[in-house]
C-alpha cells in the first residue's frame, strides 16, 4: 500500500481536486483505492457524494475507539472508497496533541488497511500543523500542488525546508504547477524558468479549467463526464509520472 498525500501550506491551490481526479484514475485502472478526506471543509467527500460526517467524530477516531474500516464508505466508482471528512477534524491538531506519539498516529491508523489497499490518497488541510507532521509521518509521496506565483514559490521553499530539518528522509517530494493560466505572462515566464531550478518539479502542468471547475456541479472526479482535453490530459499524465517514481 502507498500512502500519496496531496498537501500545500497555502489553501486555494488545487489540491482536492488533484486527489479527487488521481484517485479516480487509479481506480480506473484497477487499483484498489481509499481517498481519506481530512480538510474539515470536506471538499473531496461533496465530490463524491458522501455526508462529511465521522460517527464519533476525530475524538473518537484518533482514539482507537473506531476503526478506519468501519468509518469507509463507498463512492460511485468502481475499486474507489472514501473515509469522509468531518467537521470537527478542525481540532485534529489537539486531540493529536494530547496523545503520545501524535506524529505516528495517522500512520497506526492506516496500517491495518495495508492489505485492502493498493493506494491511499490524503486530501490534507493547508497550513504547517501537527496534523501536517502526522501526515507527513504516514506518507510515502508528499504531492504539492503549486500556482505559478512568487507567493506560492515561497510556500514550496518553506515546505523544503521543513522536511530538509525535520530529517523525513523517507518522504518523497513531488510538486507541479496547478491552476495555470498559459495567457498570463508571469504565469508562463514562472513555469519556464523554474523547471530548471527545482529537480522535483515535474514538466507537467495542470491548466486553469472550465471543465475542471465543473466538478463542483458535476460532483464526480473529472473523468467521469468528460473523455477528452487538456484538463484530462494533464491528470493522466501526471498520473503516470507519479507511477513511474514509485
Amino acid at each position: 500500500m502507498k500512502v500519496i498525500a496531496t498537501y500545500n501550506i497555502k489553501g486555494g491551490v488545487g489540491k482536492t481536486s488533484t486527489t479527487v481526479n488521481l484517485a479516480y484514475l487509479a481506480a480506473k485502472n484497477g487499483y484498489q483505492t481509499l481517498v481519506w478526506d481530512l480538510d474539515p471543509q470536506g471538499a473531496s467527500s461533496y465530490y463524491f457524494r458522501v455526508k462529511p460526517k465521522v460517527k464519533g467524530g476525530s475524538k473518537a477516531l484518533i482514539a482507537g475507539k473506531r476503526e478506519l474500516d468501519g468509518l469507509i464508505k463507498g463512492t460511485d466508482f468502481d475499486y474507489l472508497d472514501l473515509l469522509p471528512a468531518d467537521f470537527s477534524f478542525r481540532n485534529l491538531d489537539l486531540v493529536l496533541d494530547a496523545r503520545k506519539k501524535p506524529t505516528q498516529r495517522l500512520q497506526k491508523l492506516l496500517k491495518p488497511l495495508a492489505d485492502e489497499y493498493d493506494y491511499v490518497f490524503l486530501d490534507c488541510p493547508p497550513n504547517i500543523s501537527l496534523l501536517s507532521e502526522a501526515v507527513f509521518e504516514a506518507a510515502d509521496i508528499l504531492l504539492s500542488p503549486i500556482i505559478p506565483t512568487t507567493l506560492s514559490l515561497r510556500t514550496l521553499e518553506q515546505l523544503k525546508r521543513f522536511i530538509k530539518e525535520n530529517k523525513l528522509k523517507n518522504l518523497e517530494l513531488i510538486s507541479f504547477f496547478s491552476m495555470a493560466d498559459q495567457r498570463k505572462k508571469m504565469h508562463k515566464e514562472i513555469i519556464a524558468s523554474l523547471g530548471k531550478q527545482h529537480a522535483d518539479l515535474l514538466d507537467i502542468v495542470i491548466p486553469y479549467a472550465s471543465d475542471i471547475e465543473k466538478m463542483g456541479i458535476k460532483r464526480m472526479p473529472l473523468g467521469a463526464y468528460t473523455q477528452k482535453g487538456r484538463s484530462v490530459e494533464a491528470y493522466q499524465a501526471l498520473w503516470q509520472a507519479i507511477l513511474q517514481r514509485i
